[in-house]
């Protein structure tokens, strides 16, 4: 192995500002995870109501959001970090885990619920009784928030922050200030956060009824500006960002060359996320239609849905 490989290779970054919030989360959701599991093991001889939702205790929603916890930790702890101050495309591959991989699998656990039974019992009860007054229907801040993250506003945010964060001048003083390039990571993630919210449905549910083909329509929203960005970098014949002229160049890949192999990945890996999150909320879709009770046949064996609008005698 070659010495700068191996630099690499070996090239951890341990910030306590990043571990510490992952365990601290971590371990609240899978004693909450536990938590609720044992009341439903000890409550399925109940009769309960039947429901759509599934529930939090199933074990794949645990290992999801670990799965995401430990993506971000891979993406801002790893040689991925240091790379990306070295690399173009490498920066666009920790990009692509902080704002597309990491936000959904933390999202599909429903985290909100969870991580408050996570909590110790005077704190939980505290936390709840918090949350109830802040989100309750009537409250100023419910309505508030509810105008402040409605999916346009939410859409328009995450579009902004991506391609924001892209002009030269921004992406270049985020690589010389390590200040500067934390509050852009925690902008983009944030912003995915909220984008991810409204696609999965996940709690707090403070917004009116947004069905599965809304998601599906707004995940495929976000697809034209990642793809532009991404065609953009990937066909230049110059390079936007200046930082990298002024970096020694890692296995022989020049500016350009690593700059169009980013946005390759910004266009087709990026775009590529939306579809397969619109194709799982259209099978989510079509799954639900397809439980749906059918109708009596005293419902629809009738002549009078038998006949068009307009057309009854």
């Amino acid at each position: 192995m070659d010495p700068v490989t191996r630099a690499v290779l070996l090239s951890w970054n341990w910030r306590l500002a990043v571990i510490v919030p992952l365990l601290i989360l971590g371990t609240l959701y899978t004693v909450g995870w536990l938590r609720l599991r044992r009341r439903t093991a000890a409550n399925r001889i109940r009769p309960q109501r039947p429901s759509h939702r599934r529930p939090v205790t199933e074990p794949w929603r645990l290992v999801s959001y670990l799965t995401g916890l430990f993506i971000i930790g891979i993406s801002l702890l790893s040689p991925i970090d240091a790379l990306g101050q070295q690399l173009f495309f490498m920066h666009m591959i920790q990009h692509l885990l902080l704002v597309m991989i990491a936000p959904p699998l933390l999202l599909i656990a429903n985290p909100l619920p969870v991580l408050l039974w996570g909590l110790p019992t005077a704190w939980r009860r505290s936390a709840g009784r918090g949350l109830s007054r802040l989100l309750h229907r009537d409250s100023t801040f419910r309505r508030g928030l509810r105008a402040a993250t409605g999916a346009g506003v939410i859409w328009l945010l995450w579009t902004v922050a991506l391609i924001g964060w892209h002009d030269p001048a921004m992406y270049n003083a985020a690589l010389y200030s390590e200040l500067v390039h934390d509050l852009e990571h925690l902008s983009f993630f944030l912003a995915s956060m909220l984008f991810w919210w409204v696609a999965t449905g996940a709690g707090p549910r403070i917004h009116k009824q947004f069905g599965t083909m809304g998601r599906i329509i707004f995940v495929l929203a976000a697809i034209p500006s990642s793809m532009a960005l991404g065609v953009v970098l990937a066909f230049a014949n110059e390079a936007f960002y200046t930082y990298y002229d002024a970096v020694p160049r890692l296995w022989g890949i020049d500016v350009v060359t690593d700059q169009r192999i980013g946005g390759v990945i910004m266009w087709i890996p990026g775009s590529m996320m939306f579809m397969v999150a619109a194709l799982v909320l259209a099978a989510q879709y079509f799954g639900d239609e397809e439980a749906k009770p059918a109708l009596p046949k005293t419902v629809w064996d009738s002549e009078d849905v038998l006949v068009a609008p307009g057309m009854e005698k």
